[in-house]
């Protein structure tokens, strides 16, 4: 199994330095005084295309052979992955295809058409996607982009907590979504190496807990009751590497429920002129909804991914 360390989060923030944004924290001062606890946003929903996702991809991207790049790249995702490709890929002039699920957003597939990339519609979930994803790559030989499960994608992803300890010193918890594993992986590695002390929390959607499952199980496990709000961690399947990193690093694991997910999505519009995506809510959700009680005085930093 390959190993991600801090030495690799802090390059891969040396690679993608000039293509990203450094995102704001804001204090949610309506969670901190319903909680007694400090509570801030980490706003990746500002990032470039929408979504933490950029980091990773434009990660991987640099750090391929010119013989991969030369073949072309192609990637399944729910909508957010797929756009970090598709810009990433064409800042490079690489043909990019991306594979997403038919109930993928109409904003988030015409944002990746936008970036320049070829389109296909598969499935319901992440995971089918991936699927008809593999099956075009043995016939075409483009070079595989995973979403969350490889080494550089997650060391991408880690440059969020060197942003965050950067921004708050004394955090004490990040509280971070949960689908196939890659955020949470580089968050927590770079944070635990940084700071051991850090409190790393994840949360999934109830209907698709697969990495609380998996957890649980001791092993990856395949979950799926139903669909849901937060498709960007609509995964029925972990991946390894990720299971691996958040099985030794991760404090624990929450789910939400959807009416849960959509009351935090109001929430954060309502009260803090923050849009984001039902995945990029249900770190908000876990403390709006009680289901995470902060100490008094906790300093928390919820990752609002997209």
């Amino acid at each position: 199994m390959k190993k991600v360390t801090l030495d690799m989060i802090k390059e891969a923030r040396e690679t993608i330095k000039d293509v990203i944004k450094e995102t704001p924290l804001l204090e949610s001062v309506k969670m901190s005084e319903k909680t007694g606890a400090n509570i801030f946003l980490k706003c990746e929903n500002l990032q470039k295309t929408g979504s933490f996702k950029i980091r990773g991809a434009c990660n991987k991207i640099a750090n391929l052979t010119d013989e991969e790049k030369a073949k072309g790249v192609i990637a399944s995702s729910a909508g957010n992955h797929a756009q970090g490709v598709a810009l990433g890929a064409k800042m490079n002039g690489i043909k990019a295809t991306i594979v997403m699920p038919s109930t993928a957003p109409l904003a988030k597939v015409t944002a990746t058409k936008g970036y320049g990339a070829e389109v296909v519609l598969a499935g319901l979930v992440y995971d089918d996607a991936y699927a008809k994803a593999i099956e075009i790559q043995k016939e075409t030989g483009a070079t595989f982009l995973h979403p969350f499960n490889d080494e550089y994608v997650i060391a991408g992803q880690g440059t969020i907590s060197l942003e965050i300890l950067e921004q708050l010193e004394n955090v004490d918890t990040i509280v971070c979504p949960i689908g196939g594993g890659g955020i949470i992986s580089g968050v927590a590695t770079a944070a635990k190496a940084l700071k051991p002390s850090i409190k790393i929390v994840g949360v999934q959607t109830s209907n698709i807990p697969s990495m609380k499952e998996s957890l649980e199980k001791g092993e990856v496990t395949s979950a799926f009751k139903d669909v849901t709000i937060a498709d960007g961690i609509a995964v029925k399947t972990p991946g390894d590497l990720t299971f691996s990193i958040i099985k030794d690093l991760i404090d624990e694991i929450i789910v939400v429920d959807e009416d849960e997910i959509a009351q935090a999505m109001l929430f954060l519009l309502e009260n803090q002129k923050v849009t984001s995506e039902g995945s990029g809510a249900v770190s908000t959700a876990a403390i709006w909804s009680g289901k995470y009680i902060p100490k008094k005085d906790e300093n928390v930093v919820c990752i609002i991914s997209g």
